[in-house]
């Protein structure tokens, strides 16, 4: 599937080919401290198949839990998180894209969880809590 992407600025913008199959919603520590939210939804592509169309991301490298280095892609302007990606030589290289950055968002429904020991116990349940469709 085609897909294409845009940071909250517009600055950045990309595109590539993803399987609508290999989308995760990750709760590990680390994608909730670089979210800024509960978990990181993502989409997986193969390196080559991701394109930065417009702007030139900043790079973070962050070290994982198992010794390996992530970089973290992201708007110089306005900090929308892009994609993260392995680092050197790594033997499997595919970009972990974040789906709220895509247009066709709305067809890339979750397949896995990961991570989920670390996962926030009212994240599995929130059909009680109240709904507003604007605010």
């Amino acid at each position: 599937m085609n897909v294409e992407g845009k940071c909250h600025c517009g600055e950045i913008t990309f595109s590539a080919e993803v399987n609508p199959d290999q989308v995760v919603v990750c709760h590990c520590s680390d994608c909730q401290a670089l979210s800024g939210s509960p978990y990181r939804t993502v989409v997986l592509a193969n390196e080559g198949e991701f394109r930065i169309e417009r702007g030139n991301p900043k790079i973070y490298v962050k070290t994982i839990d198992n010794g390996a280095q992530r970089a973290q892609a992201f708007c110089p302007e306005c900090g929308s998180p892009i994609y993260s990606g392995p680092v050197g030589e790594a033997a499997q290289q595919f970009i972990s894209i974040r789906v709220g950055l895509i247009k066709q968002k709305d067809q890339l429904k979750p397949k896995k969880q990961i991570w989920c020991r670390s996962s926030l116990d009212w994240v599995q349940d929130l059909s009680n809590v109240p709904r507003l469709e604007t605010e």
